[in-house]
C-alpha cells in the first residue's frame, strides 16, 4: 500500500475473476496511448484511453507473435469500432471485445474498466500497477 497526499486523480480499475484491481490514476493515461499494466497473476493487461477519453483494456500479449507488446500498438478505428493494431505483424484487435478484426478466429482477453473517485487526500490506495 502507498499513501497518497492531495490526490483528486479518479483511479482505473480493472474486472477480474475476483474483483476490481486498481491499475493507476486516469492522469497516468495519454489519450490515443496505452500502457502495459501487471496484473496479480502475473499476466499483463494493455490499458488505453482514446481520444474521446473511453476506456478499455485488452491482454498484452500478442497471440501470433507471443510478445507482451499490443500495449504499444497504433491506435484507430474502423467502422466505428476502436482497435489497437500489434506492433508485430500489425494484426488489429477490437479493443471493446478482444477480437481480432484480421482473423475471426482470434481473440485476445478484454477486460471490463472503470474509474473510481479518489478517496481524500492522505487515503490509502493501492500499489499502482502500471509498467513503466
Amino acid at each position: 500500500m502507498t499513501v497518497t497526499l492531495g490526490t483528486t486523480d479518479p483511479t482505473v480499475q480493472l474486472r477480474l475473476d475476483d474483483g476490481w484491481f486498481t491499475v493507476c490514476g486516469l492522469g497516468r493515461l495519454t489519450p490515443g496511448r496505452g500502457v502495459a499494466a501487471l496484473l496479480p497473476d502475473g499476466r499483463q493487461a494493455a490499458v488505453f484511453r482514446d481520444r474521446a477519453d473511453r476506456l478499455f483494456a485488452i491482454d498484452n500479449r500478442d497471440p501470433f507473435g507471443g510478445a507482451a507488446v499490443l500495449s504499444r500498438g497504433l491506435t484507430g478505428t474502423h467502422r466505428g469500432r476502436p482497435f489497437v493494431a500489434s506492433p508485430l505483424l500489425r494484426q488489429r484487435f477490437d479493443l471493446a471485445t478482444g477480437r481480432c478484426l484480421d482473423d475471426g478466429t482470434v481473440r485476445v482477453t478484454a477486460y471490463a474498466v472503470r474509474t473510481v473517485a479518489a478517496g481524500p487526500a492522505g487515503a490509502v490506495v493501492p500499489e499502482q500497477a502500471i509498467l513503466d
